[in-house]
């Protein structure tokens, strides 16, 4: 939600891009952002601290985690530029997006980089963040981005801790009980994701209540 807030500021560059795929189906720009997703998770699942400052799996992951979060912002883009807007191009939007989120994340928390069963928690938060948001949608409340971790956040946060972990590598730094950057992360997805699913399943609850006579 930190970064959903800077929507507005980067819309009018998001327009200049999307002009340029104006001739491109929105849908096939879904279908490849979701594609980036798996390749991402490809690369982050196969990195290994003793491999990757040989073969730099890590930025290649970022990399298209970088493509996917454009692609995912573009397609709505073209869909409103061309009037191709429409209920199923949000719906399979907003479902590839939650395979492209577990392919990304669920590749760190199943890699080497990551030790504990912090990953698992860190997909629960994810998707249960999304489901909040839109099953408030589905129960005649609107669409709710309210909370600490939106897709865009997270998204970012896939993109500069990777790096940050590949930067380390070769430096003499090293955490308490050997927790990687990569672990941090997903405790990071873990906790505020969870804390931003019950923000967003309250807020939903409070609206009820106000229905309420």
């Amino acid at each position: 939600m930190v970064l959903d807030k800077t929507r507005e500021r980067v819309d009018p560059l998001l327009t200049v891009i999307a002009k340029r795929f104006s001739t491109v189906n929105p849908d096939l720009l879904t279908w490849c952002a979701l594609l980036f997703s798996v390749i991402a998770g490809v690369f982050f699942y196969f990195s290994t601290p003793t491999a990757e400052s040989q073969n730099f799996f890590l930025l290649f992951g970022v990399l298209f985690v970088f493509l996917n979060g454009l692609f995912d912002a573009v397609d709505g883009k073209v869909a409103k530029l061309t009037h191709k807007a429409s209920a199923r191009g949000d719906y399979l939007d907003h479902v590839l997006d939650r395979y492209a989120d577990v392919f990304m994340v669920g590749a760190l928390a199943l890699s080497p980089w990551c030790r504990s069963p912090i990953g698992l928690l860190a997909i629960v938060g994810v998707l249960l963040t999304s489901y909040m948001g839109t099953q408030a949608q589905a129960v005649g409340y609107k669409r709710d981005y309210s909370g600490l971790l939106g897709r865009a956040d997270r998204l970012v946060l896939l993109i500069f801790f990777p790096i940050i972990q590949h930067m380390v590598l070769g430096l003499s730094f090293e955490l308490p009980w050997n927790v990687t950057i990569i672990e941090l992360v997903l405790v990071y997805f873990a906790v505020v994701g969870n804390i931003t699913a019950i923000q967003r399943f309250y807020v939903t609850l409070q609206w009820f209540r106000k229905r309420i006579p």
